[in-house]
């Protein structure tokens, strides 16, 4: 499939590159975090926290509202899975990483997707960007060898186990983890009781 940069004008409608930021101290912690065979996600770390650019994301990026600082590294070049939030995500690149993003309003009234609508874009390292609400994403792909480091900010409390059973219909059935939403591909490896409704090919890169 065709890979498309962040600073290209096709991302506008997933989100935007960040600007004025200084990443410096943030991307250099991010290189004492573990790179494993599989896909390991931290949503917070202290040491990522405790960085002034933590003071930074928590008043700019998102308003004043706590946040949260973690990180998703590994090696993975499927897609296995589409997520949203009901806020945007901030996602930072230690390393050339490939972002695979759709569109919720393409998601159908029972909560299937097609993943032919999934594009590919290329976060180079130490570039910023922010995917919006409605932009449905999932664990990067590698951009290159040796896998990829992401760092991702969210609303804190974002992504932890729910304290409640959501057995629901309708949406509820897609609620995955605390702010969570989550389609899987049945070929994804995904916990047992995901919802599975992403429809054709589990897209590699």
């Amino acid at each position: 499939m065709k890979i498309y940069n962040v600073a290209d004008p096709d991302f506008r409608k997933y989100g935007q590159v960040l600007q004025g930021y200084d990443f410096t101290k943030l991307l250099e912690k991010m290189q004492e975090t573990p790179l494993p065979d599989g896909v390991v996600y931290e949503p917070s770390v202290e040491a990522l926290e405790a960085l002034p650019v933590y003071q930074e994301l928590f008043s700019r990026g998102f308003g004043e509202m706590p946040i949260q600082i973690g990180y998703c590294n590994g090696n993975n070049h499927k897609l296995n899975a589409v997520e949203y939030h009901r806020n945007s995500e901030i996602n930072i690149a230690a390393t050339d990483l490939i972002l695979l993003l759709g569109h919720q309003e393409d998601v159908e009234e029972d909560y299937t997707y097609d993943t032919s609508k999934i594009e590919a874009f290329l976060l180079p390292a130490g570039m910023g960007v922010e995917l919006y609400a409605t932009t449905l994403h999932y664990a990067p792909c590698n951009a290159g060898e040796g896998g990829f480091k992401d760092v991702v900010v969210l609303p804190k409390g974002t992504n932890y186990p729910l304290p409640a059973v959501h057995d629901g219909e309708g949406e509820d059935a897609l609620l995955a983890a605390t702010n969570k939403w989550l389609i899987g591909h049945e070929e994804g490896g995904l916990p047992e009781g995901s919802f599975l409704g992403l429809k054709g090919e589990n897209i590699t890169v």
